[in-house]
């Protein structure tokens, strides 16, 4: 996990304990790119309201703040677990049976690795080995 996403969770947690930080990352090293949930969906609304909860992070840098769309940013196990059956594209920091990418079905998820059904067949990735991953449109 980056240190600005786990900024911006505890800071959530404290004020504002109801969304979900998805993703946090910073863009060119001046933006921070945030991707939230919530129970009720993300609203432009919520969006705006957690802008302003971030006052600190908005003092170094410019901060997008947005829902995580059809394209959703899978960074927990239980991210995982709960869209198995969707399709993801799962990339990792190095090569994995030849392969630094995969994209396929989600068919696995324990708390160690995510297993997915790609053309390439089937593999187990570790979370430590995931660079990024994210639900593709089917």
């Amino acid at each position: 996990m980056e240190p600005i996403q786990a900024e911006i969770e505890a800071t959530l947690a404290r004020r504002a304990p109801d969304v979900e930080v998805l993703l946090a990352e910073v863009v060119g090293g001046e933006k921070v790119r945030v991707f939230i949930d919530h129970a009720d969906g993300v609203s432009l609304d919520l969006c705006e309201r957690v802008t302003y909860q971030l006052t600190e992070v908005r003092e170094r840098y410019a901060l997008e703040v947005s829902s995580p769309g059809t394209r959703r940013p899978l960074t927990r196990p239980d991210h995982y677990r709960r869209f198995l059956g969707r399709r993801a594209r799962v990339r990792t920091s190095a090569p994995l049976e030849g392969h630094q990418s995969f994209t396929g079905e989600l068919v696995g998820a324990t708390e160690e690795d995510v297993t997915v059904a790609a053309e390439s067949g089937v593999i187990a990735i570790p979370y430590a080995d995931i660079k990024r991953s994210n639900l593709v449109e089917e």
